[in-house]
C-alpha cells in the first residue's frame, strides 16, 4: 500500500510539472500532418461521407448508421467512428474536413499518448523519440488525413494502454475494466481488428501485476466478459430488432452484425476468401477488393488540388492492380505476397517499416540479459508488452490474405515505441558497455539505413538519386565513426549520435509529407510519391495524373467520350489471367469488362465513361478547382440527371435505385434525399428481390432506376425483372451530351422508369 501511494503521488507530482518543451515541436509537426489542407478534400471518402450526411437527419439513421437517408442499408463497418464524425459535423457544419478532423485529432492525440506512457518508465528523451517517431511514421498521417476508421481505433487502443498501465501500477481492479471496455469499444469501431491488442493486454497482466495469481484470473476473467459484453452490445440490439424495422447491415449475406464481425470483417481478412457464402447466386462478392480499387482510380479525374503539379500521380494500374503471386510480385492492392519478410516488400515497406531493423536491434538490447523466470524489470515488463502487440500483429499482416496498406497504422505504436525506448538504451549501452551490445547501435544504424535505401530505389525517378544515396552514404559513415570512436566519450559523439537519429527519420518525414505534397486518397490512403492513387508502390512512367490508372470515371448521365488505351488494366508481362477482376473476362492475361461493352478493355466505374471532363460538383452548387474531390468513389452529380429525377419526382421516398453506393454516394452527399443502393457497398449484398421491390414500387416508394450492369452479385434476379417490366428514359432527357448512351464496365448505362398500379 505504502508502495501504490507513492506511485499515485509521484504521478501527481509530474503531472505538475511545466510542459514539456521538446514536446511542443513535436505536435506542431503531428499537428501539420495531420490536419494542412484537410479542407481541400471535399468528399473524403464519399461512402461514409453519405453516411454522416444520412446520419444528421434522424436519430434512427444515426445509431443504425445508416448509408442513406432512407434507412435502406448500413454502411459495412460499426457505427462509434460515424457517431463521432456526425457530431462533428453537426457542430461545424457538414464538410469534407468536418468528418476528417476528428481522425486528424486523434492522430495527434496518438502522439501525445505514446510521448506519455513510453516517458513514465524509459525517461523523458525516449518518450521524445517515440512521439516523433508515431508522428513520422508515414500511414500515421495520410490515414489520419481521411475519414477511415484505423486512426481513431489506434487511438482508442492506446487509451486503453494507458488505463491498463495504471491499472498495474496502481493495483486498482475498476482501472482493468476500463481498459479491456476500451477495446470493447474499439471493437464497435472496426470489429475484430481491435482485439489484435489483446496478447499485450494478457501477457502484461499477468507478468507485471503483484498480486496473486487467483486475483490475476479473476480479474481477467471479469474485464473479458465485460470487453465482450461492451463489443457484441450495439451488434445484440441491432440483430435483434425486427429486420423490416431497420436498414440491412451493409456487406453482410445474412442480415448479422455478428456475421459481419466474424466474416466479412473478421476471418475472411485473413483467409482472404471473398465469395458470397449466403446467397443462393454463388457469384463473386464484388466487395472491397472489386469496388475499392475502382473506386481508387476515379480519383485520377477528380479535380485537384491548384498546387499540385501535373505529374502527382504517376501509376499506372497495370503495375499495380495484380492478383497475388502475379507479375512483379506486389500482389493485390500492392500489398506483397504471404511470407515471413512481406514487410519489406514492396508497397508494404515504405508505409511502416522504415525503422524494422533498428526496432530489431533495440529489442535485442532491452532485452539483454533476461531470464525467463524473472525478475523483470519495469522497463523489461513494457517492453513485453510493446512486443506482444507487435509480432501478432506483424505475423497477420504477414499471412493475412485480404487487407489494404493503411490497416498498417496498426504496427506504427510498438515500432514507435521500441524506435524511442530502444535509443536510449542503445545509447546507453553504446557508452557503457566494452561487449557485443555497445555494437548494436551503430549495427541499427548501419542496417536502418540501408533498409531505407531498398525502400527508395523503386521511386529513383520521383525523387531523384541525392536522397537515396545521401541516406545510405551517410548511414554508413555515421555507423563506421559510431564504431570506430566506441570508446571515447565526448561531445562529438553525442552529435554523431543525434545526427544519426535525424538520417533515419529523413526520409520518413518525406514520405509523411507525400499526401500533403502530391495529393492524398480518401479511399485507400497511403504514403509516398504517388500518394493519390491509393495504391503505395513505385510509380510508373506516366507523364501525367490522366495517365493513370481509371482514366475518365463520370457520374451517372456524363458522356461517353473516345476510349483511350491508357485505361486498359493488363496485369504484367508473364502473368497470365491471374490478374483479373471479379467479373472480368479473360483475354491472354487482359482484364476486360464483359463482352457487350462498346469499350472493350476498359475497366469503368458504374455510370464512368472515358471522357475527361468533370461534372458540376458536390456539396455546392459551384465547382472549384482547388478542392479535391477525392472520395475515392464516382464523387460528382451529373446536374441533369439530378434535375430531371428531381423534376419528375412525384412523392417517392427514393431519388432513384441503383446497383451499388458508387452511384449514390454522391447524390446524397449533394442532396440529402434517399437513393438506393440496392446491392449495398459493392452491389453484392442479397437485399432486395423482386417480391419486395414490386411492394416498395406499388406504394409509391421508388420509381426510377440507374442500371450500369455493375455489382449484379446477389441481385440479378432484380435487374433482370427491372429491364423487362420498365420504360427506358431517352438519354436526351437526363445526360450531360447528346450521347446515347452512358458507359458502364460491362454495357450501358440507363435510366428507366417503373410505374405499378
Amino acid at each position: 500500500m505504502k508502495h501504490m501511494n507513492s506511485e499515485v503521488k509521484e504521478e501527481r507530482t509530474s503531472n505538475k510539472k511545466r510542459i514539456d518543451l521538446f514536446l511542443v515541436p513535436i505536435v506542431l509537426i503531428a499537428a501539420f500532418l495531420n490536419l494542412f489542407k484537410i479542407w481541400t478534400d471535399e468528399y473524403a471518402n464519399a461512402y461514409y461521407t453519405a453516411a454522416v450526411k444520412s446520419m444528421l437527419q434522424s436519430f434512427h439513421n444515426f445509431f443504425y448508421a445508416s448509408f442513406d437517408p432512407g434507412g435502406y442499408v448500413t454502411i459495412d463497418k460499426p457505427p462509434v467512428v460515424f457517431w463521432i464524425q456526425t457530431i462533428s459535423a453537426k457542430i461545424f457544419g457538414f464538410h469534407g474536413w468536418s468528418v476528417i478532423l476528428p481522425q486528424a485529432l486523434a492522430g495527434i492525440g496518438s502522439v501525445l499518448l505514446l510521448y506519455v506512457l513510453i516517458k513514465r518508465t524509459f525517461g523523458v528523451w525516449a518518450g521524445r523519440f517515440a512521439a516523433l517517431a508515431m508522428a513520422l511514421t508515414p500511414i500515421v498521417p495520410a490515414v489520419s488525413r481521411t475519414n477511415n476508421i484505423d486512426s481513431m481505433l489506434v487511438f482508442t487502443l492506446l487509451l486503453a494502454t494507458w488505463m491498463l498501465f495504471r491499472a498495474v501500477r496502481t493495483v486498482k481492479f475498476g482501472w482493468v475494466l476500463a481498459a479491456f471496455a476500451m477495446i470493447g469499444v474499439a471493437f464497435n469501431m472496426k470489429m475484430l481488428q481491435a482485439y489484435m491488442v489483446l496478447p499485450a493486454f494478457y501477457v502484461f497482466y499477468v507478468v507485471a501485476t503483484k498480486i496473486t495469481w487467483k486475483k490475476k484470473i479473476a480479474f481477467l476473467t471479469t474485464a473479458t466478459a465485460l470487453m465482450l459484453a461492451v463489443s457484441v452490445s450495439w451488434a445484440v440490439v441491432v440483430d435483434s430488432t425486427s429486420a423490416d424495422k431497420r436498414p440491412y447491415m451493409g456487406s453482410s449475406q445474412t442480415n448479422s452484425v455478428l456475421e459481419l464481425a466474424f466474416g466479412y470483417n473478421g476471418i475472411n481478412r485473413l483467409t482472404g476468401n471473398t465469395s458470397v457464402t449466403g446467397s443462393s447466386h454463388k457469384q463473386p462478392a464484388q466487395t472491397e477488393q472489386q469496388t475499392a480499387s475502382s473506386e481508387t482510380k476515379q480519383n485520377s479525374n477528380s479535380s485537384a488540388d491548384s498546387s499540385q503539379s501535373s505529374n502527382q500521380r504517376k501509376s499506372s494500374f497495370s503495375q499495380k492492380m495484380q492478383a497475388p503471386g502475379g507479375g512483379n510480385q506486389n500482389g493485390m492492392f500492392n500489398t506483397g505476397n504471404p511470407g515471413p519478410f512481406r514487410l519489406f516488400q514492396k508497397g508494404l515497406s515504405d508505409q511502416i517499416s522504415w525503422l524494422l531493423p533498428f526496432v530489431i536491434f533495440s529489442i535485442v538490447g532491452l532485452f539483454a540479459g533476461v531470464k525467463f523466470k524473472g525478475p523483470y524489470t519495469a522497463k523489461q515488463k513494457e517492453s513485453l508488452f510493446w512486443l506482444a502487440w507487435l509480432l501478432p500483429v506483424a505475423v497477420f499482416f504477414s499471412i493475412a490474405g485480404f487487407f489494404h496498406q493503411y490497416y498498417l497504422i496498426m504496427l506504427a505504436p510498438p515500432i514507435a515505441a521500441f524506435a524511442g525506448a530502444g535509443a536510449v538504451a542503445l545509447w546507453s549501452m553504446y557508452k557503457q558497455h566494452n561487449d557485443w551490445k555497445s555494437w548494436l547501435l551503430p549495427g541499427g544504424i548501419l542496417t536502418t539505413a540501408a533498409l531505407q535505401v531498398y525502400i527508395m530505389s523503386p521511386y529513383v525517378s520521383s525523387i531523384g538519386v541525392a536522397p537515396i544515396a545521401g541516406v545510405g552514404a551517410l548511414g554508413v559513415i555515421l555507423a563506421l565513426v559510431l564504431a570506430i570512436r566506441k570508446q571515447r566519450k565526448n561531445s562529438l559523439t553525442n552529435y554523431l549520435g543525434a545526427a544519426a537519429m535525424v538520417v533515419l527519420l529523413a526520409m520518413p518525414a518525406y514520405w509523411a509529407m507525400t499526401p500533403i505534397i502530391y495529393g492524398g486518397n480518401s479511399m485507400l490512403p497511403s504514403a509516398g510519391p504517388d500518394s493519390s492513387s491509393g495504391m503505395g508502390g513505385p510509380p510508373s512512367t506516366a507523364t501525367n495524373s490522366k495517365q493513370s490508372g481509371f482514366n475518365g470515371m463520370q457520374p451517372p448521365g456524363s458522356s461517353s467520350g473516345n476510349s483511350s488505351s491508357n485505361n486498359q488494366m493488363q496485369p504484367p508481362s508473364g502473368s497470365s489471367n491471374g490478374g483479373q477482376m471479379p467479373g472480368g473476362s479473360s483475354n491472354n492475361g487482359q482484364m476486360q469488362p464483359p463482352s457487350g461493352s462498346s469499350n472493350s478493355g476498359q475497366m469503368q466505374m458504374p455510370g464512368g465513361s472515358s471522357n475527361n471532363s468533370p461534372m458540376p460538383n458536390s456539396f455546392s452548387s459551384k465547382s472549384s478547382s482547388s478542392k479535391r474531390k477525392s472520395g475515392g468513389m464516382n464523387a460528382e452529380v451529373n446536374q441533369k440527371l439530378l434535375n430531371y429525377l428531381t423534376k419528375n419526382n412525384t412523392g417517392e421516398k427514393y431519388l432513384f435505385a441503383t446497383t451499388d453506393s458508387t452511384s449514390a454516394a454522391p447524390y446524397i452527399i449533394k442532396t440529402g434525399k434517399p437513393v438506393m443502393a440496392m446491392g449495398g457497398f459493392s452491389g453484392s449484398d442479397p437485399i432486395l428481390t423482386v417480391s419486395k421491390l414490386k411492394a416498395m414500387i406499388k406504394k409509391g416508394e421508388v420509381k426510377y432506376f440507374y442500371l450500369s450492369g455493375m455489382g449484379k452479385g446477389g441481385q440479378s434476379d432484380v435487374i433482370t425483372w427491372i429491364k423487362e417490366n420498365s420504360k427506358e428514359i431517352p438519354s436526351s432527357k437526363w445526360q450531360s451530351t447528346s450521347s446515347s448512351a452512358q458507359q458502364g464496365p460491362s454495357g450501358n448505362g440507363t435510366l428507366y422508369e417503373i410505374t405499378l398500379k
